[in-house]
């Protein structure tokens, strides 16, 4: 894991960082006081659904398809504000059922930032140091959450500190904490809005991922190119790059959709 999180994860060394630490203290312990949570914050296209299923490939055999891995998203699985109540029952049960199969269960909460504030509570007693809830010893657990909230404030940090002349690769978690805590943890559409979760300090990683520069991005399309076996032109490599938008308006530093775009726009050159 953390030799393809150096060779194929462009431009994350904070992310490098706090997943390997996060992660090898959780397995190097045989008896864990609490599962293991994290959660991923950044703009779209910056690496968040990567790393987590690069993180979930090598820890389940069969990867996202393993039956100890869930998955859930809230369009997808909790559409209905109406309906949280309901959510928050079935949640609780999927949870508790599946941690009774196997206390090595995974569990990914994808983009937190359209959860209906309130629902995540739900799974608190899931997350904390007890030794037991509901009959079920969960302290082998590894709890992701992926968001969005908290990319801009990222962004105009990474920005901010680069006017200030402070190299990328020099930014500090305590750099990004305080303003990644305001946007997600004390915003009403936030899905931690008022959170125990938060309150209770549950949370054990806070991952940000960086916006990516331009050089990035040709990191990306030269991936890409290998991944579909396909030639490596530096004249595509280049236009392909270029071909992205960057902001802020006037610098063009940093790719408006990171690396999601590259594989879609490749196309057009082959």
């Amino acid at each position: 894991l953390e030799f393809d999180l150096a060779t194929n994860l462009v431009g994350q060394p904070l992310v490098r960082q706090q997943v390997m630490k996060g992660v090898r203290e959780f397995l190097q312990n045989p008896n864990p006081v609490k599962p293991l949570v994290m959660s991923f914050h950044g703009s779209t296209g910056t690496g968040k659904t990567y790393v987590s299923s690069m993180l979930i490939r090598y820890l389940f055999q069969r990867g996202l398809q393993s039956p100890y891995v869930h998955h859930f998203s809230p369009i997808v699985h909790f559409p209905h504000a109406e309906h949280i109540e309901q959510y928050k029952e079935s949640l609780k049960r999927w949870i508790q059922g599946n941690l009774t199969n196997c206390g090595r269960s995974a569990f990914l909460f994808d983009e937190m930032d359209k959860m209906h504030p309130g629902l995540i509570d739900v799974i608190i007693p899931f997350l904390g140091p007890s030794w037991v809830v509901y009959g079920t010893n969960y302290r082998k657990a590894i709890f992701i959450f992926i968001s969005n909230a908290g990319g801009e404030q990222i962004n105009n940090v990474t920005l901010a500190l680069w006017r200030a002349r402070k190299d990328r690769e020099e930014i500090s978690l305590q750099d990004l904490e305080p303003a990644i805590s305001k946007a997600v943890f004390e915003n009403p559409q936030s899905g931690f809005w008022k959170s125990g979760i938060i309150n209770e300090r549950l949370i054990d990683f806070v991952v940000p991922f960086l916006p990516l520069k331009h050089y990035h991005v040709k990191q990306c399309v030269i991936s890409e190119l290998v991944q579909q076996g396909l030639e490596v032109r530096p004249g595509v490599v280049q236009e392909v790059a270029d071909s992205i938008p960057y902001f802020p308006e006037e610098e063009k530093l940093f790719s408006s959709t990171g690396c999601k775009t590259v594989a879609s726009r490749i196309s057009f050159f082959f």
